[in-house]
């Protein structure tokens, strides 16, 4: 009986390995200070960034955040069943802010549906602004290990497939404000 046990147990972790299953890492629990609210003209989205993958990454997205630098941005390029990016000040792809590169902080934690990358150049070190939320659960996938993900649409997901595609779109949507949920409305009052 306990070789069965063994013999079954193997096999599932064996299954495992040859279809190429990998565990996304437990994000941490919910935290006002390490969750975005995205507003679209469609509807609001949650997003809970991961600072226990990509510290350097999250501080860089909430000082940017805190200085309303998101408010209004185009989502530049928008591939159906892959991603939608944005982040870019100039709208094209090519820009950033004036804060300068962040450092590569790729981990093995697999990209799915909702989950937030760092867009960069060919250079890993060269993620600065821009960032793109995936569509689906595998379209992103060849990306792990190459791009550092930063966080995880949890809530709102349904506006985000809404995003008019395009590269770029001929009539681009926008990020209507962007605001951390410990500084938005309905944020408890901050102590003196």
């Amino acid at each position: 009986m306990r070789f069965r046990a063994l013999a079954v147990a193997a096999a599932v972790v064996m299954a495992g390995f040859t279809t190429g299953a990998v565990a996304q890492t437990p994000a941490p629990p919910a935290d006002p200070a390490n969750t975005l609210i995205l507003e679209l003209k469609y509807g609001k989205v949650t997003i809970q960034m991961r600072p226990d993958l990509a510290p350097g990454h999250v501080e860089r997205v909430k000082t940017l955040t805190k200085q309303g630098f998101y408010n209004g941005l185009k989502f530049h390029r928008v591939i159906n069943e892959f991603m939608a990016q944005t982040g870019d000040p100039t709208g094209t792809g090519g820009g950033g802010s004036k804060l300068g590169n962040v450092k590569a902080e790729f981990t093995p934690e697999p990209y799915r549906r909702g989950t937030i990358g760092a867009a960069r150049t060919a250079d890993p070190n060269s993620a600065d602004s821009q960032f793109f939320i995936c569509f689906t659960d595998f379209g992103c996938d060849p990306l792990r290990g190459k791009y550092t993900v930063w966080g995880k649409v949890t809530s709102g997901m349904q506006y985000v497939d809404q995003i008019k595609k395009g590269e770029p779109p001929s009539d681009p949507d926008t990020i209507v404000k962007m605001y951390l949920a410990s500084d938005g409305p309905g944020a408890p009052a901050k102590k003196p």
